[in-house]
């Protein structure tokens, strides 16, 4: 008998890779498989085309400043997506973001914890091959 489950071994949670690019990501460490968080050209079949923008925030100001940014910037880029504003602190917590805002582009997250303007959005998501 251990004490305090003491001398146990843990059992492991072993997290199967979801691809990021089929939209099934279910936590944020699935997001990495095929691509390792690499810009992958034809990953999984697809082409490095933006399919979703995702702002997650806590409903505050900056957040939803950065949600108004990142709408304008898609806007003047002429990418005919919608930007989702995810408020909600269960799917927030899935990507394993800390600090809002963040940006989450086709399942990765590429910015958190400051506003960007739409100007600095386009210049990454430039800097991302899209």
């Amino acid at each position: 008998m251990s004490l305090f489950g003491l001398g146990k071994k843990k059992e492991e949670v072993k997290v199967e890779p979801a691809c990021a690019c089929n939209g099934e990501v279910a936590t944020y460490e699935a997001s990495s498989c095929c691509c390792g968080n690499q810009q992958v050209e034809n990953c999984c079949g697809g082409d490095n085309k933006v399919t979703s923008i995702k702002v997650l925030g806590a409903g505050c100001k900056s957040c939803h400043e950065q949600y108004e940014n990142a709408k304008k910037a898609i806007e003047e880029l002429g990418l005919g997506i919608e930007v989702e504003y995810i408020t909600d602190m269960e799917k927030v917590m899935a990507y394993g973001v800390m600090s809002m805002p963040a940006i989450v582009v086709n399942e990765n997250v590429v910015s958190m914890g400051k506003v960007l303007k739409s100007a600095e959005v386009i210049k990454l998501l430039g800097k991302l091959e899209f």
